[in-house]
């Protein structure tokens, strides 16, 4: 058996856990609003329409933001046309997903669901199609008390007291040639300047997110960020990036190191964001907002030419997660976490129904994913700051990443409490590791719980009739003795140990 150990001590420290890593995303795409979120006349839904089984779910998932409306289909909203009376609203085509938006759900009812969820809203503003008077006009309506025309017109809609949205992305995705609106980087560039300079000029401060690159593989990364934030630097807080994972055929071994994808594509914005930085002579700091990652199976929407067909709430990427699945969910975790120096923002897409932890059924039930789990534990049991440990492991050679560690890693420790986490990944696709990692750093600590997500059917998923076939259970080799923790972790695999440590 291989064997790796872990050298964590809680005097390095990478940076305190951000508890808007724990994002979410909800977009008009598929059914992850209608009949997702919203549902009118479901068993459980309120009286906003609100589904109460779903709420509960997000809630046990601990999503602490979410970003709406969009995504791709927000670079073709106008969103007037989702508030007021319903019936009053216009029925459109969403030329995004090619489906047909009734527009019964909108600004004013996703701010209700938010409150309801305890979730802080990111909204996303409409730069394709779009420009920046729209966007002035969106945070008129939105965060102003009343005595204007948009502010009074909200009041007038029912909601009296200003939303308050704090964090605003600046488009979606405007370097991708499928987007509405798509632009070079010099244009978008001066196009999110102007729009953060004139949003400051009514509330200072806001956080204000410029759009990154949708992939590490874009032909423009790298040159797309430098010259956005050449413009934009100054005037806004965050780049985002984009990325999503899949199987490719039967490379199971790529696809259990996806991260170290993600790991590089953090380390290159974080340099390239820096650079610029340098060239301004800015003191400033520009964060990432990771705000779209998932596993997503993309190969599969877009074997299909019209993948919408001009109807209302197609099931579109409604991808059923393996065991599999959630390991690698699991694994881009501990890199978003161990990069919370930077990463101080990131929302997994989406949240339900379409590449979602959560799957629900018109007028029936809803139910875990397998990637529901690593992310409701890791959301939390991640506590505290985020510390700076090495692992030593052997390695494995893959196809599409090289030479990795068959091991990922990242712990977390809350002085306060006295409680640590350990998050760890067996990549290997094969072979079982034994785990340990030296404590004396901490003195005296004791395991209080050991959980494992592994299973001999990599391919197992839940599903409406069997919604408990994934699920995580008691880890049944894990023990510590002395200061050292030891456990033996199965071929591909997600482990949590949670050790209280004497203060």
């Amino acid at each position: 058996m291989q064997s790796g150990t872990l050298s964590i001590d809680p005097a390095f420290v990478v940076a305190p856990v951000n508890r808007r890593v724990f994002g979410s995303f909800v977009e008009h795409m598929g059914r992850c609003v209608y009949g997702g979120i919203f549902e009118p006349g479901h068993p459980t839904s309120d009286d906003d329409g609100l589904r109460g089984d779903v709420l509960e779910l997000v809630r046990e998932l601990g999503v602490t933001a979410v970003r709406y409306p969009g995504g791709n289909f927000v670079s073709g909203y106008r969103w007037e046309d989702g508030v007021g009376p319903v019936q009053d609203r216009p029925t459109r085509l969403d030329p995004a997903w090619r489906t047909i938006e009734s527009n019964a759900f909108g600004l004013n009812e996703f701010m209700t669901w938010a409150r309801k969820a305890d979730v802080e809203p990111i909204m996303a503003m409409n730069l394709g199609t779009r420009g920046m008077q729209e966007a002035l006009d969106l945070l008129e309506y939105a965060n102003h008390p009343h005595g204007t025309a948009l502010s009074d017109l909200r009041v007038e809609h029912g909601v009296a007291e200003p939303h308050g949205i704090r964090m605003w992305c600046l488009g979606n995705e405007m370097d991708g040639p499928w987007q509405l609106g798509h632009k070079t980087a010099a244009e978008y560039g001066r196009l999110a300047a102007e729009t953060a300079r004139a949003l400051r000029q009514r509330e200072p401060d806001l956080e204000l997110v410029a759009c990154g690159s949708s992939g590490r593989s874009m032909p423009t990364f790298g040159t797309w960020e430098a010259t956005v934030l050449e413009h934009s630097y100054d005037l806004v807080d965050y780049i985002s990036a984009h990325a999503y994972y899949e199987l490719a055929g039967d490379d199971v071994a790529s696809f259990l190191a996806s991260s170290v994808n993600m790991d590089r594509f953090i380390r290159d914005v974080v340099a390239t964001a820096d650079h610029v930085g340098a060239t301004l002579n800015s003191s400033k700091t520009i964060d990432i907002a990771f705000d779209e990652w998932n596993v997503w199976y993309q190969s599969a929407l877009q074997s299909d030419e019209t993948p919408g067909d001009w109807t209302v709430a197609p099931r579109l990427s409604e991808d059923a997660y393996t065991v599999l699945d959630a390991v690698v969910v699991g694994s881009l975790l501990i890199t978003l976490l161990r990069h919370s120096d930077r990463v101080t923002v990131a929302c997994q897409a989406q949240l339900v129904n379409t590449i979602s932890p959560i799957r629900s059924e018109p007028d029936g039930p809803a139910w875990r994913q397998s990637i529901f789990h690593p992310f409701a534990l890791t959301a939390r049991h991640a506590q505290g700051q985020v510390l700076d440990l090495r692992v030593d492991a052997p390695t494995l050679v893959t196809a599409q990443h090289g030479e990795v560690s068959v091991l990922d890693s990242v712990a977390t420790y809350d002085a306060d409490t006295g409680r640590l986490a350990v998050f760890v990944v067996n990549r290997n696709p094969t072979d079982a590791v034994d785990f340990s990692t030296d404590l004396r750093g901490f003195g005296e600590a004791s395991l209080t719980e050991a959980v494992l997500l592994a299973d001999d059917d990599l391919f197992a998923a839940n599903t409406q009739e069997d919604p408990d076939r994934v699920v995580p259970r008691s880890h049944p080799s894990s023990t510590v003795a002395g200061t050292t923790l030891r456990a033996q972790l199965p071929p591909a695999s997600w482990s949590m140990f949670l050790l209280q440590v004497a203060r």
